[in-house]
């Protein structure tokens, strides 16, 4: 079975990645689009020039937005304890780094340590 060919909104990847910033926000949703006419912060505008320049960046901007030049890029984005490293694949485009660097892991509590509650030490300990 053939693999299906990715497109963003009727474009393929080559195409995508010609297009500027600012054509890229007429084809994204409202929100990105917002985001993109208004303008990069200081601290975005430093991370897009360092990924044009080197291919690997650190980075604590969780809000920007994956533009196509982002396409095969790898950026360490930190999640609030460290930085997890994620390659810009084409189907990230539209989407924020901080939507694929999770800041919550799933909670497992186990048995019940030192200091617990006496009524926590009903419970039996294996």
């Amino acid at each position: 079975m053939a693999k299906k060919e990715f497109t963003y909104r009727g474009l393929s990847e080559e195409e995508l990645s010609k297009l500027t910033a600012k054509e890229f926000a007429e084809l994204a949703t409202s929100r990105v689009r917002r985001n993109i006419k208004r303008g990069f912060r200081a601290s975005q505008k430093i991370v897009l020039d360092k990924l044009q320049k080197k291919g690997k960046v650190k980075t604590h901007s969780r809000d920007l937005v994956v533009l196509p030049e982002m396409i095969g890029k790898t950026i360490d984005v930190y999640n609030g304890k460290e930085f997890r490293s994620l390659t810009i694949t084409s189907e990230m485009v539209g989407r924020y780094l901080g939507e694929f660097s999770l800041s919550k892991s799933k909670v497992s509590h186990s048995n019940p340590g030192v200091g617990a509650t006496k009524s926590s030490s009903s419970v039996s300990v294996k």
